[in-house]
């Protein structure tokens, strides 16, 4: 249920709803726009009468939730939420591409990188040091050593860094050097990792799982928002549909309209994992970007021949920088830029 307070509701009589909610079990979360307050409640309200709020001095309206997710809901927060990254603004007009290797293998691999999307206009610079991988004789990141050479490319280059995070204990470390949390799509269910997260206050990219609906997604994101932290993006990377050969994953394009209906969070779009294959990431960072998302993450490496990580779906800095420019006209055409 969302509480809505007439325009010009004072402080005063938000409270007093709010210590009402509390005084039922329940939890209250405050959506403060610029001409009036939402007040989420959080909890089963299935148990209580609208009535008791609509009864209250400064209330407007009650309106259910019908989906189980309630601070993702657009009904709990109808504007986008915008979140400011490096002198960006993700989840408002201009698309902002994210991009770098899938896996920090040296300084000088990365440094190499980070210039050169840097000079094709990109502001965050993707890396990871810690590596989920399906065998555990593949490379598993460099740990810490990786954070570091990240912190150091960070300060040489200006760029913004996201960086995946695969253990509750783990999340103060890694945020420590990064600026956005990566909850990969191993992880979408690791539910002590998502508390972890959110009492971090720190920006999460939250990567979709490989089998997972979208309503299960964004019960993932629940998970983050309960904690306040409201600076969350949601990432489409891919299912699992049929033993398709041809490609790594389904990429579900569909996802990025259904989301921007479902909820006020900003939608990635993740084309190298999404198709796995380098020649195929431009068309369908092509059609993200023509369906409305907010944002691409795509991997770049100087050498995907010799890339330690997902060379296949990584593009050379040469073909990045010319995808950039082909973006920029897909984006202009439907009333947007790139960032």
């Amino acid at each position: 249920m969302i509480i809505i307070m007439k325009m010009g509701a004072g402080e005063e009589q938000i409270q007093e709803v709010v210590g009402q909610i509390e005084e039922m079990g329940f939890r209250a979360h405050l959506s403060c726009g610029e001409e009036r307050t939402i007040i989420g409640v959080i909890g089963d309200e299935r148990l209580v009468s609208p009535h008791v709020f609509e009864l209250m001095e400064g209330v407007e309206r009650t309106v259910p939730i019908l989906h189980p997710f309630k601070l993702a809901s657009r009904d709990f927060k109808p504007e986008d939420t915008v979140i400011p990254i490096n002198g960006m603004h993700i989840g408002s007009r201009e698309v902002v591409v994210m991009a770098g290797p899938c896996a920090v293998e040296s300084r000088e691999q990365l440094l190499e990188t980070a210039w050169a999307v840097k000079e094709a206009g990109v502001r965050i610079l993707r890396g990871g040091a810690f590596k989920p991988r399906t065998s555990p004789y593949s490379f598993q990141g460099l740990g810490k050593d990786g954070l570091e050479i990240l912190a150091e490319v960070k300060e040489e280059t200006g760029l913004a860094i996201v960086t995946e995070v695969m253990a509750p204990e783990d999340v103060p470390l890694v945020a420590c050097y990064a600026d956005i949390l990566q909850v990969g799509a191993r992880s979408m269910q690791n539910f002590s990792l998502l508390h972890a997260v959110g009492e971090s206050k720190m920006p999460i990219l939250l990567k979709r799982g490989m089998m997972s609906t979208l309503e299960e997604l964004l019960m993932a994101a629940e998970y983050i928002l309960s904690h306040d932290n409201y600076r969350v993006m949601l990432c489409e990377r891919g299912i699992r549909t049929f033993d398709e050969k041809y490609t790594r994953n389904t990429l579900d394009i569909n996802a990025v309209p259904v989301l921007q209906g479902l909820t006020h969070l900003p939608v990635i779009v993740d084309p190298s994992h999404g198709t796995g294959r380098w020649e195929l990431v431009g068309p369908v960072a092509k059609a993200a970007v023509a369906a409305g998302a907010d944002g691409l993450l795509i991997e770049v490496h100087p050498e995907p021949q010799r890339a330690l990580s997902d060379g296949a779906q990584s593009l050379k800095p040469e073909r990045f920088a010319q995808l950039i420019k082909e973006l920029r006209r897909v984006a202009e055409a439907v009333g947007r830029g790139i960032g």
